[in-house]
């Protein structure tokens, strides 16, 4: 692993997209008292992005603080504190020594934003996007900055996930990389170093895996309750595969595999799943509409 000896660590963030993950981001940077932007397309979106952010500060403060509503609020306020909001690009992107790009996962889209970035910021600044499976690469090249440009993909929810993956490409310096593992550590995160390549770490073993037990019981080796069942109890697992696609979001898994099997078709392994897309067909994408290779109630608890 990367150790940061002598590298400056980043005065200030700005998050480009205040939604889940953009928000989670935000937070945990201004918990370590960084002081971050959250930037987003309306003053609608960004009210919902401040709402979102501080009912999860409330339940962290609920625990840092024993219910005690006086220090709960003092908490929530001083985190709260460190965080702008703004649809003002240039100004955010003027201020900030590292952007991360945390916008819709469509690699056209981010390319446009950084760059036009490239043209806001200073030469300095470092960029990251928070994607999950795009390549690093080929946004950097959208940019004059391809030396100061990485992955920085954190895991949702992001308050709560300890991971996060920094995404190294060819050109980018290593003390940037070095940068980038002593932010993570700075915000609490447990960091780990990979190759800008088809799904990093985490999910180019997830993602097959999942495949995986979808062809299983697209064969009829076994039925999706037992599949699940197996992995738990087999592997110690805390979900099992189906289980974890509709946590996940079973549009995001064929998105990610549709991505692969389109840049890779002669790899099997990255073939589209029956299933998967059915499931997708038919609007059932896990637990955010209520149903998916199960069914939820309205609090997310899976129903027996």
């Amino acid at each position: 692993m990367l150790r940061c000896t002598s590298c400056a660590l980043f005065r200030s963030v700005a998050v480009w997209g205040g939604g889940t993950m953009g928000g989670g981001i935000a937070q945990v940077t201004a918990q370590a008292a960084v002081p971050v932007t959250v930037v987003d397309v309306s003053q609608a979106r960004l009210d919902v992005s401040r709402k979102a952010i501080e009912a999860s500060l409330l339940r962290v403060a609920k625990k840092k603080c024993d219910g005690d509503q006086a220090k709960m609020r003092a908490f929530v306020d001083t985190v709260l504190s460190h965080i702008t909001f703004t649809t003002d690009e240039a100004q955010a992107a003027g201020g900030a020594e590292l952007i991360i790009e945390a916008i819709v996962e469509n690699i056209e889209v981010k390319r446009e934003l950084f760059g036009r970035l490239d043209a806001m910021a200073p030469k300095s600044t470092v960029f990251c996007s928070n994607t999950s499976s795009l390549s690093i690469t080929e946004m950097a090249a959208a940019t004059s900055r391809k030396d100061r440009f990485a992955g920085t993909h954190f895991f949702s929810p992001v308050p709560m996930m300890k991971l996060l993956e920094v995404v190294r490409t060819e050109e980018v310096k290593p003390e940037v990389v070095e940068q980038l593992v002593a932010f993570g550590k700075k915000v609490g995160k447990v960091t780990v170093v990979a190759k800008d390549t088809e799904g990093f770490i985490v999910n180019r073993l997830l993602v097959p895996y999942q495949l995986e037990a979808c062809r299983l019981v697209e064969r009829g080796v076994a039925s999706i309750q037992d599949v699940d069942t197996a992995m738990k109890y087999g592997c110690g697992y805390p979900m099992g595969p189906f289980e974890l696609c509709d946590s996940v979001g079973i549009d995001v898994i064929k998105f990610i595999v549709d991505g692969w099997h389109a840049k890779f078709p002669e790899q099997p392994l990255f073939n589209p799943s029956k299933l998967i897309n059915a499931q997708v067909a038919a609007g059932k994408l896990g637990k955010k509409t209520g149903e998916g290779f199960y069914k939820y109630d309205s609090k997310g608890a899976k129903i027996e």
